[in-house]
């Protein structure tokens, strides 16, 4: 995997972000594991990016970090799944695997703002008090985590997902396609993750 010529995008004290270029599947995979390798537990990673961007790839190398048997698929239907691994170190480690893309729905009360409603379906779910607050052994990986930032911990690591676009004709926009280079953007935020991305480099 090749870093991208971006680099460092530091913003701020407690932001930094790095870009990398991920030419195959099986980078995108590295690149899970390689984020899994660092994780110690009470970390929330919101994982978001196009369709076909590889956002579950990334979570199947994420779970292969953690040691994870279980098959790593997109929780759409279930929205969360728990699964039990291991961090580097040996402790347990819990995955909280989270799909949040048809979160924050339409049926809430007049003029109730997106944030509330997020809110709302995340207690529904036994949700907020894990992202608010996550166990030392555990991990919340969310996918779509995008529309959640707002709703979330101050600290996190937001990990965009790019995927190349076709060539545009006359009569439409470029598209997303499978063929080519996608790139991911690690930024991390908040004290926590200080200098996490500091000689991070995928295998």
């Amino acid at each position: 995997m090749d870093r991208d010529s971006i680099g460092n995008i530091g913003r701020s004290k407690d932001m930094e972000s790095k870009r990398f270029a991920v030419p195959r599947a099986e980078d995108m995979r590295a690149l899970g594991a390689a984020v899994a390798a660092r994780m110690h537990g009470g970390e929330v990673i919101l994982l978001s990016g196009p369709l076909g961007a590889g956002k579950t790839t990334f979570a199947q190398g994420f779970g292969a970090g953690l040691e994870i048997d279980e098959p790593i698929v997109s929780p759409t239907f279930t929205i969360a799944r728990e699964l039990s691994g291991v961090f580097a170190d040996g402790r347990p480690a819990r995955l909280i695997h989270v799909d949040a893309y048809r979160l924050g729905g339409v049926d809430y009360a007049p003029g109730q703002d997106s944030v509330d409603r997020l809110l709302d379906e995340l207690e529904s779910l036994g949700l907020d008090e894990e992202l608010e607050d996550v166990d030392e052994h555990a991990v919340v990986l969310m996918e779509w985590g995008e529309q959640m930032a707002a709703a979330l911990a101050d600290e996190r690591l937001d990990i965009v997902l790019e995927r190349p676009l076709g060539r545009p004709d006359a009569a439409h926009d470029a598209t997303p396609t499978s063929d080519g280079v996608r790139y991911a953007t690690l930024t991390g935020v908040g004290a926590r993750w200080e200098g996490f991305l500091d000689g991070f480099e995928p295998r």
